[in-house]
């Protein structure tokens, strides 16, 4: 597993190949930033299809098109703190 080793991420970066052991940059998502893009991307087909009916129909009355809200990722809980066990003599 040197340098010279195509499938290892020592030798990818060698070489300069990207694969499954060395993902490039672009392809690194968190599961919460694959959500967020799923939301945005269904928050703007629905958009487009209330701009597509508001088009077709334009006696009836617009409704307005709430953006969904972006909730925040949850606080990170803080490491628990070890307690220093005293020895008494």
């Amino acid at each position: 597993m040197g340098k010279g080793d195509k499938k290892s991420g020592k030798g990818k970066r060698t070489i300069g190949s990207y694969g499954n052991t060395r993902k490039r940059r672009r392809d690194i998502t968190t599961e919460l930033e694959r959500k967020n893009i799923t939301k945005k991307e269904a928050a703007a087909k629905k958009a487009k299809a209330a701009a597509k009916k508001a088009a077709e129909n334009p006696v009836e009355v617009e409704a307005e098109v709430k953006k969904p809200v972006a909730k925040k990722a949850p606080a990170k809980k803080p490491a628990a703190k070890k307690a220093a066990a005293k020895k008494e003599d």
